[in-house]
């Protein structure tokens, strides 16, 4: 039996060897003829989902001091304490932190707008591996629950995909947490928010999410990490946390790919909306 295992595995070895070859050869080709281009900008670079460094340098990562609630960069603030920002101060929101991985910017709307129109659905895995550091930091990644900020049934038919559940995907992938996409269900379909005030984004996502009809035992105890592609005015995260709360959850925070801070807004803390990438380019609702 030992000798007929040993032939066996000196008949594999040369297989495996010619079917590594055959996937080099193959990935030769196709790099030669689509080479592997930078997802912000498109000039060609050395590998799959990689930035040049021009985009690379022009990113602004985020995580240092922030408000406790809403994880707005608060740059004098001291590492480490519990700080709130004047806007949080004032309307506590649903959630406990919702850091994100970039500051909102020209090469972050680029990958976010290709994601979601141009429908480059591999860009969720590079957008993904730059959110993770965040879901680490959150905790333990068993007691974490990732739920994806749902689409209505009308978008999600046009549009094809969510990603929202492409991000969750490739985080549970990547970190080994847990994910649910039918923890918390997209009932209304709503207008879009592009260019209204903060009062009216609060009326039209109200109502708009509804929890699974066994959600408190799906979530109890569990940290839910609502994931989205942009955080902006922030109206669609809080109106999802507040749903989410009444699940049973410990605790219920956010994590987005892009989160638009002052500096990218030109100095307008209040008026996200114009800048929000799910704000813009289609005219169906959801």
């Amino acid at each position: 039996m030992a000798r007929a295992t040993g032939d066996a595995e000196k008949t594999d070895a040369p297989a495996g060897a010619w079917l590594g070859g055959l996937r080099a050869a193959t990935r030769a080709i196709v790099d030669y003829a689509l080479p592997p281009r930078c997802p912000g900008c498109g000039v060609i670079v050395g590998d799959d989902r990689q930035f040049c460094l021009a985009c690379w340098s022009s990113l602004d990562f985020l995580g240092g001091p922030g408000c406790t609630h809403c994880s707005i960069p608060l740059p004098t603030a001291a590492p480490g304490g519990a700080v709130a920002c004047g806007a949080c101060l004032a309307e506590p929101p649903p959630f406990d932190g919702a850091p994100a991985a970039l500051a909102y910017g020209p090469v972050a709307r680029t990958v976010a707008l290709r994601l979601k129109y141009g429908r480059r659905t591999g860009h969720a895995r590079l957008m993904a591996r730059l959110m993770a550091r965040h879901l680490v930091v959150a905790g333990e990644t068993d007691a974490v629950l990732l739920v994806p900020v749902p689409l209505h049934r009308w978008r999600l038919w046009s549009r094809g995909f969510n990603q929202a559940a492409l991000l969750a995907d490739e985080l549970a992938q990547l970190t080994g947490a847990p994910r649910d996409h039918h923890l918390l269900l997209r009932v209304k379909p709503t207008a879009s928010l592009r260019g209204k005030g903060r009062g009216e984004r609060e009326r039209i996502v109200a109502g708009a999410f509804a929890l699974a009809p066994d959600a408190k035992a799906r979530a109890a105890g569990k940290h839910v990490v609502l994931v989205d592609d942009v955080h902006a005015s922030g109206a669609t995260l809080r109106a999802a946390a507040r749903v989410l709360r009444r699940s049973g959850a410990a605790r219920v925070s956010a994590l987005t790919w892009a989160r638009v801070v002052p500096d990218a807004a030109g100095g307008n803390i209040f008026d996200f909306a114009s800048l929000d990438s799910d704000m813009q380019s289609e005219r169906t609702t959801g």
